[in-house]
């Protein structure tokens, strides 16, 4: 296979996508580009999983929603959703929540950290903190092992994961079993070769995740702080195992390499996969690309060995 070349599943997505002539989120107000982005997610997942609970409720100031595949006293599995920061929700991953939910026999619990440009950095940061360790706070009234919290997302939650876990490490507050991170966003500074190599015409663009980047963390200053960008943590020794699953063709995929070699170099236990020929964003296309089912199946692998 050309190394370039695109999965076709994933390609017949991109043409469907682009069929519906819809705008580019730069050219819109967010509200608007939002609701785009929540209506193609609803075309592109597979049949939704019934689960026993699921229920939306407060996590401190931050909005959650939990999703219990089964009685008793489970691991947690805490979720941050992606969109560059700026366009997702609990309803745009629903689907995948309910997935690694059933599949893994977890408690997941997913955030609805608050969104740029309305909410610039730290925002998004501080409630996933906000959030995490109020699950780890109410892990008895929650039927969750506090000793079995892990956490997870993809691209712009994947990075805020990271960052969750970093804090994690620091603090005197719980100690997480594992972090997940999909495809994730670990260096707003936007310079790795990658950015060049997959620029244009692979889903993903470099002028779209700059714009995303620009919503979320306009100054120098932010691009720069750790929490906006983990790959620039001062030490990474510590921290919970990782999970990393990358997409080949990506113009993030190389800070996501980078950090699993930090990692390793750190003697921190990861497990580095790369789906090939796959693009970015590809977690929320179940019904249509094979690879976002076999990613969620990684991950409840995972957490079931908690």
């Amino acid at each position: 296979m050309n190394p370039l070349a695109i999965d076709p599943q994933a390609r017949a997505v991109m043409d469907y996508l682009a069929s519906l002539k819809l705008p580019a989120f730069d050219q819109i107000p967010a509200a608007e580009a939002r609701r785009l982005y929540r209506e193609t997610r609803v075309a592109l997942r597979p049949a939704v999983p019934d689960l026993p609970v699921v229920r939306d409720l407060p996590a401190g100031a931050v909005p959650v929603r939990l999703y219990r595949p089964a009685d008793g006293v489970r691991p947690a599995f805490i979720f941050f959703h992606g969109g560059g920061w700026v366009v997702g929700d609990l309803d745009t991953h629903d689907t995948v929540c309910r997935q690694i939910a059933r599949e893994s026999n977890t408690v997941v619990i997913a955030v609805d950290y608050r969104l740029a440009p309305e909410h610039r950095f730290p925002a998004a940061a501080d409630d996933a903190w906000t959030a995490t360790t109020w699950v780890a706070a109410h892990a008895a009234e929650l039927g969750i092992d506090p000793q079995r919290i892990a956490v997870g997302g993809d691209s712009a939650g994947g990075g805020l994961a990271a960052v969750v876990a970093l804090q994690a490490r620091d603090s005197r507050q719980l100690r997480l079993a594992l972090q997940v991170l999909i495809y994730p966003v670990m260096d707003l500074r936007a310079a790795s070769d990658s950015y060049s190599r997959f620029a244009e015409g692979y889903s993903l663009t470099r002028a779209g995740m700059q714009w995303y980047i620009a919503q979320y963390a306009p100054t120098p200053e932010a691009t720069n702080d750790w929490r906006a960008s983990p790959s620039l943590a001062p030490w990474v020794h510590g921290v919970a195992p990782a999970i990393i699953i990358a997409s080949e063709l990506d113009p993030l995929v190389d800070e996501g390499a980078a950090f699993a070699r930090r990692l390793q170099g750190a003697r921190v236990p990861v497990d580095y996969q790369v789906m090939p020929a796959m693009i970015h964003g590809f977690l929320t296309m179940g019904g249509k690309v094979d690879a976002a089912n076999e990613a969620i199946s990684v991950m409840a692998t995972a957490l079931r060995a908690l």
